[in-house]
């Protein structure tokens, strides 16, 4: 691999982290578990590993972002995750801040010299 392509992979990872959580929490106003999400976001072209998702969805649930509930009716447990009250309000802001940040992006990359 290239060093450029090396430097892009790395600051690609970067720009994800924040997209994932926005991801996340676009997909859960209804109940979800942790492998329904993962394949969710991948049908909507967001890969996401299950090791960065379970991490990601316990750092959201401490930060009251979301609630979590076990369904044990099925023969294997899952753990079910869905947003808060609050969880709606700060992805509402992150949207709105997400649209002023491309927004601005657009006008910022120049598509002729790109």
């Amino acid at each position: 691999m290239s060093d450029a392509a090396e430097t892009i992979q790395g600051l690609l990872s970067e720009l994800r982290r924040g997209t994932i959580t926005i991801g996340a929490l676009s997909q859960l106003s209804e109940p979800q578990y942790g492998y329904s999400l993962v394949s969710v976001l991948e049908e909507k072209g967001m890969s996401i590993d299950p090791g960065t998702l379970y991490p990601l969805l316990r750092r959201l649930e401490k930060q009251l972002l979301l609630t979590s509930s076990w369904d044990t009716n099925e023969a294997r447990p899952r753990k079910y995750y869905m947003l808060t009250e609050f969880g709606r309000e700060v992805y509402e802001g992150l949207c709105r801040e997400w649209r002023n940040l491309t927004a601005s992006m657009e006008k910022i990359v120049d598509h002729k010299g790109g």
